[in-house]
């Protein structure tokens, strides 16, 4: 099953662990397939940067490093027009649509407002967990 993770699941995943934490241990016993585009790699690096200086007891390089080199990294064509209220999510639609995955989990009310968009179930991190 091939996923895309929105930033903010991606950092609550690493820095937080909870339900996000728990999509990426799924990912780890290879139930799902991470796909990513070069945009969303530099985002989730800018992002954890950040947070990182704020928790200085997690280091986000080897499992952002892990995640890179176990993932599906795709190019993103434009989409023919933007969809989300946040322009700047349209990357993460533009991704799962390129990638052909069928979910992309995020915890953004812009993208959940999409629900489901070009074949892509955008869904929350718990009903993406129940889902598995």
């Amino acid at each position: 099953m091939r996923v895309v993770l929105d930033t903010n699941v991606f950092v609550s995943a690493v820095f937080f662990g909870g339900v996000p934490g728990e999509i990426l241990a799924a990912w780890r016993r290879e139930e799902v397939q991470l796909v990513l585009s070069a945009e969303i790699a530099d985002e989730y690096r800018r992002v954890g940067a950040r947070l990182a200086a704020d928790f200085p007891g997690v280091n986000l390089g080897p499992i952002l490093q892990l995640v890179l080199s176990n993932s599906e990294l795709v190019s993103t064509p434009p989409l023919p027009e933007p969809l989300c209220r946040d322009p700047d999510d349209d990357r993460f639609v533009a991704c799962a649509v390129a990638a052909e995955a069928q979910f992309l989990v995020s915890g953004d009310q812009d993208l959940l407002a999409l629900s489901d968009v070009m074949g892509v179930t955008i869904l929350s991190p718990r009903t993406f967990l129940a889902h598995l």
